[in-house]
């Protein structure tokens, strides 16, 4: 159940002790009733299992953009919590390795709803789930996987997934792996299968079968198109924006947004600066790296590129991001203060994503996402807390309460509900 915080500076009392709404109300006050009563849902939220222990954990307000208290301030209803594993060799060691890391992780959020904070959050496996928990008061988690890479080379890993909460599953992330090339292999036009492996084909019938999502965000355009025309039921790319607005590996182009709409899924857009807007990015970027460089050396740690950290080992590049999460704050707080700067992409450039993807396909196929703790996080929407913001920019470019709540979520609650159906047809036969 929405608090009634939002709503207190838009209701007037009147002398028999009854509230009526002002007969006219800012874009804000307009914009606050409507964040209030939507549910938000935001797709991809990474977590590090040291967030998630009894002495520390998401009941605190961490130096995380994601937590409980965050959450509240900025009125984020439910979060995608993220079974993430990063790419290593196709052999069975590097198979076993991933498995310990995503079942830490697995083993995290269930710990965080079940033995933490139960009377906060909850774990929801269906949109009728989502409903109750909310209605209920409590915030919403649900967990994601973005890289299959840790089920090695058996099916039945799939069904295990599911039966530990994951509704959406990536088949691959930056590395081909062994069901699925990755979008990175755009860089060097290397792939391993142009397109699916046949587990990779195998894996799609399973995700069907067991009412599991299919995330495209990160494998190839080519997977992707083999994944529409293999699948029974619609997919998602969980966290990607316009390919024609930001020319980058991990946003969809025209192509691709239009047979999303033929397969009626939803691309929820993310709010990740480089995949926004290159040009804001790249220059604002090229005067932070400096300052960045400084702090990390200063925390006696070395500046590493995006694409290196994620080449770490899973438990160097844990360490790592809580360095930089550290450096990060730092930087924040040193920039507030700074002329001169680039402006950040920011709010307006994130719904610019969301205007041109309803222009083309609709609003029937497409959300949000931030990518939160995973490099996401912009000027305005930089943590949980700010999560209004987009409420309010959405308001400012004319969308109504309805379209705000299927951007917000809505739109992902009636695929997750068409792949369930679905499932349970493939299921009886």
């Amino acid at each position: 159940m929405k608090k009634l915080l939002f709503l207190l500076p838009i209701l007037i009392i009147t002398a028999c002790g009854e509230t009526q709404q002002k007969p006219e109300m800012s874009i804000e006050e307009r914009a606050k009733l409507i964040h209030e009563k939507v549910i938000t849902i935001d797709t991809h939220d990474d977590i590090n299992i040291k967030n998630f222990t009894d002495s520390i954990n998401y009941t605190q307000r961490l130096d995380t953009q994601i937590n409980i208290p965050k959450m509240e301030e900025g009125g984020l209803d439910v979060a995608w919590l993220i079974v993430y594993t990063g790419q290593d060799t196709l052999t069975a060691a590097g198979y076993d390795k991933a498995k310990l890391n995503a079942m830490a992780k697995f083993d995290a959020i269930h710990k965080l709803c079940e033995e933490i904070a139960p009377e906060k959050i909850e774990l929801a496996l269906t949109s009728a789930d989502v409903k109750r928990i909310d209605a209920a008061g409590k915030k919403v988690a649900m967990i994601g996987v973005e890289n299959a890479y840790p089920m090695g080379t058996d099916l039945s890993n799939f069904e295990k997934y599911y039966e530990l909460g994951a509704r959406y599953i990536s088949l691959a992330h930056n590395g081909h792996s062994q069901f699925s090339d990755s979008n990175t292999g755009e860089a060097d036009d290397v792939w391993l299968y142009n397109g699916l492996s046949d587990l990779g084909k195998d894996a799609v019938k399973e995700m069907n079968r067991l009412g599991i999502m299919i995330d495209v965000s990160h494998p190839s355009k080519e997977a992707m198109k083999q994944m529409i025309a293999l699948s029974k039921a619609p997919i998602i790319a969980s966290h990607s924006s316009a390919r024609a607005l930001c020319d980058h590996s991990r946003n969809l182009d025209d192509e691709q947004l239009k047979l999303m709409k033929e397969n009626g899924g939803v691309v929820q857009t993310v709010a990740f600066s480089s995949y926004l807007n290159t040009e804001k990015h790249e220059a604002r970027n090229e005067k932070i790296k400096e300052i960045e460089k400084q702090v990390m050396d200063s925390l006696g740690v070395k500046w590493l590129e995006r694409k290196d950290i994620m080449s770490l080992p899973n438990d160097e590049r844990e360490a790592y991001i809580d360095k930089y999460i550290a450096m990060n704050k730092i930087v924040k707080e040193k920039t507030k203060t700074m002329a001169g700067l680039p402006p950040a992409v920011d709010v307006s450039d994130f719904v610019n994503h969301i205007d041109y993807m309803v222009k083309l396909i609709g609003i029937d196929h497409v959300g949000i996402s931030s990518d939160f703790d995973g490099g996401g996080g912009i000027e305005g929407w930089s943590d949980a807390s700010e999560t209004f913001n987009v409420t309010l920019e959405l308001v400012k470019r004319g969308y109504t309460e309805d379209e705000i709540a299927q951007l917000w979520g809505g739109n992902l609650m009636r695929v997750l509900d068409e792949v369930q159906a679905i499932a349970k047809t493939i299921q009886a036969g």
